[in-house]
C-alpha cells in the first residue's frame, strides 16, 4: 500500500435527505471520506487515520481499502460512539440537522430504526485543553503514516490539529495542510492561529469561517490571508463555494482567482472537504499551489454532481484532466 498522502478526520454514519436524488440512510460519510475522494480522483490510493468505535460497521472499512483508502489508520477503541450524522436539505444549498421525524413525515418517508435517539451536534467553541473524544491521537498514528510525503488534516478540534500537524512535522512528513473546524475559527481563537499555522503547507479555510476568524478586524480577503501566511503558513485558500477560490501563496506574494468550474449541482454536501483531497493530490504532484487548487476545485467540481463520499470516484477516465485543462483558461492572477 502506498502512504504517500495521509488523510486525518472523522467518520460518520450517514443520514442524508439530499434536495435531489435518493435519500441515503446509515451510509458511510464524514470529512475523512469526501477528502479522500477528492484525493482518489487523481491517485491511486490514499491511508486513512481515524477514530471509531466497536459500533462502526466492519464491513465498511473493507469496502474503503476496494476503493483505494487503507484504513489500517483507523483505530477502533472498545466502546460504542454515537457516529450518527443526519443533515436535510431544504433547497440546493441549505440544511438543516433537526427534528428528523418531521423532516421524514413532511417528505413522506419512513423513519429509519437506525436515528432513534438522535440528537443533534452541538455547535460550541472548542476548548483549548480538551479534544474531542472521536478525534485521532498522537498515539493512534501508525509510524508508516510518519514517512508520508504530505498529510491533510480535515476539520477536527483545535487541540487535535495543533499536536498531529505538530507530530507530523517533527515526524519528517514535508507538507501538512489543514481545513480548520468551525469551533476555532472565530476571532477570539485569531492568536492561537500564530503557533498552529507555523511551517503548515497550505491554510484551507471557507469563506464563512475565515471571516468569522477576522471578525470586527478587517472585510478584505486579501489581507486576511496575507496575515494568516504572516503566521508561518506557506499557502491560503480560501474556498468560496460556487464562486471558486482565492489562493495566496507567502513565498511569492502571488494571488491568484479561480472561478468555480460549472458542473451541475445536486448536492454539496462535502464538497469542501473534496476540494482539499484534490489540492493535496495536485500539490504532492507538482508542488505549485495554482495546481494544486485547480486540481481541489475539479475535484469539488465533480463532488457535487451526485450524493455520497464516493460519488466523485465514478467520474469517466479522462474527464478530470479535461476538466482540469479547461479551467486553466479561466484562471487570473491579481
Amino acid at each position: 500500500m502506498d502512504y504517500s498522502l495521509v488523510f486525518v478526520g472523522q467518520l460518520r454514519r450517514q443520514y442524508l435527505l439530499p434536495f435531489q436524488g435518493r435519500p441515503l440512510l446509515d451510509t458511510p460519510g464524514g470529512n475523512l471520506l469526501h477528502a479522500a475522494s477528492g484525493a482518489r480522483l487523481w491517485v491511486d490510493s490514499v491511508s486513512l487515520l481515524a477514530r471509531v468505535g466497536e459500533n462502526y460497521p466492519h464491513e465498511w472499512l473493507s469496502a474503503f481499502k476496494q476503493r483505494g483508502m487503507d484504513p489500517a489508520g483507523v483505530k477502533i477503541i472498545p466502546d460504542s460512539i454515537d457516529l450518527r450524522t443526519f443533515m436535510v436539505y431544504t433547497d440546493s444549498q441549505n440544511f438543516q440537522r433537526t427534528n428528523p421525524v418531521s423532516h421524514f413525515v413532511r417528505l413522506g418517508l419512513p423513519f429509519p430504526k437506525g436515528l432513534l435517539g438522535y440528537q443533534p451536534p452541538q455547535a460550541e467553541q472548542d476548548q483549548r485543553l480538551h479534544a474531542n473524544p472521536d478525534s485521532p491521537k498522537l498515539t493512534d498514528i501508525p509510524a508508516n503514516h510518519l514517512v508520508a510525503r504530505a498529510v491533510h488534516l480535515a476539520p477536527l478540534d483545535l487541540l487535535t490539529h495543533s499536536q498531529l500537524a505538530t507530530a507530523f512535522r517533527q515526524g519528517g512528513v514535508p507538507f501538512v495542510t489543514i481545513d480548520p473546524g468551525p469551533g476555532y475559527m472565530n476571532a477570539s481563537f485569531l492568536d492561537d492561529l500564530r503557533s498552529l499555522l507555523q511551517g503548515v503547507t497550505a491554510f484551507l479555510p471557507s469563506e464563512e469561517e475565515i471571516r468569522n476568524l477576522f471578525w470586527g478586524r478587517t472585510t478584505d480577503l486579501w489581507e486576511m490571508a496575507m496575515t494568516l501566511a504572516g503566521f508561518g503558513c506557506e499557502i491560503v485558500v480560501i474556498k468560496r463555494g460556487g464562486v471558486g477560490q482565492l489562493v495566496y501563496e507567502r513565498a511569492s506574494g502571488k494571488k491568484w482567482e479561480i472561478p468555480g468550474y460549472p458542473s451541475r449541482m445536486v448536492d454539496p454536501t462535502g464538497a469542501g472537504d473534496a476540494f482539499c483531497g484534490g489540492f493535496l493530490a495536485g500539490f504532492a504532484a507538482t508542488l505549485d499551489p495554482l495546481q494544486a487548487a485547480m486540481h481541489g476545485n475539479i475535484s469539488a467540481s465533480f463532488s457535487i454532481e451526485g450524493s455520497g463520499a464516493f460519488y466523485l470516484l465514478d467520474s469517466m477516465p479522462g474527464l478530470a484532466q479535461a476538466r482540469l485543462q479547461s479551467l486553466s483558461s479561466l484562471v487570473r492572477e491579481v
